[in-house]
């Protein structure tokens, strides 16, 4: 769990001093934890900014710049080098190439603008109705496709450091449990309404595994890159759903 946290979050909590791939998985199947947590803590931010009369827009921008901030933004930056991955239209050395550039070009630019309006338009718009469990649902959600990543058996992509040490590392069953769990509770995230919640998550989750499949033959397997982008993604994806019932 303290492996988790130091690798999810910015909080001072130091995990063991070596990992090997049997750690980093048991860390990687507690990542929805830490996703419930930073996820609550975020809808406690839309509930102080709403209180005192933020307009919920600006409380939903400020919302999304503080989870960049609890998380290094590491996960943007990974949104960020994926799309210029994909956009390279080259083999996978090319595509990882670009992606290890330290820069983000026209693809990647677009992505976290596209991910970070759609996030804070849509977390905006649950605090305005009071749908607080909502948002922290979404946050987890992320959490809950980084354990779906790593399942096995999807390799990691060549020269990658922290995909070479999760990938594979995820029985398939406790990506299914994750979901299942994350399914189950969204019958409460949209009131009158609690068919659209699981469906919402379902169609999410759906998404991003496709979108983990598209990576993974165009890099030559997982990359630690693909894993910020699939979470950043289905964060946006979660939040957008779930507000059409606010």
């Amino acid at each position: 769990m303290r492996l988790a946290v130091s690798w999810l979050t910015v909080l001072p909590v130091r995990g063991p001093e070596t990992v090997d791939r049997a750690g980093a998985g048991r860390a990687i199947a507690l990542a929805p934890v830490v996703g419930a947590g930073l996820g609550a803590a975020t809808a406690a931010l839309l509930w102080a900014l709403t209180t005192i009369g933020a307009d919920p827009l600006l409380s939903g921008f400020t919302a999304v710049a503080a989870l960049a901030l609890i998380t290094r933004g590491m996960h943007l930056d990974g949104l960020a080098d994926t799309f210029d991955g994909l956009g390279s239209y080259g083999p996978p050395e090319r595509a990882r190439t670009v992606m290890k550039s330290g820069g983000a070009g026209p693809f990647g630019v677009a992505a976290i603008v596209f991910a970070v309006a759609v996030q804070a338009v849509s977390f905006g718009v649950l605090a305005a109705s009071g749908r607080w469990f909502a948002v922290a649902l979404a946050v987890a959600i992320g959490r809950v496709v980084v354990v779906l990543a790593c399942r096995r058996p999807l390799g990691a992509a060549p020269d990658t450091g922290f995909g070479a040490l999760v990938a594979g590392t995820q029985s398939p069953w406790t990506g299914v449990a994750w979901v299942t769990l994350a399914a189950t509770a969204a019958l409460a995230a949209v009131p009158g309404k609690p068919w659209l919640g699981p469906v919402v998550v379902l169609c999410a989750v759906a998404l991003t595994v496709l979108l983990v499949r598209h990576t993974a033959r165009r890099f030559g397997g997982l990359s630690g890159d693909v894993l910020g982008a699939v979470l950043e993604v289905s964060v946006a994806l979660t939040a957008a759903g779930l507000s059409l019932g606010a």
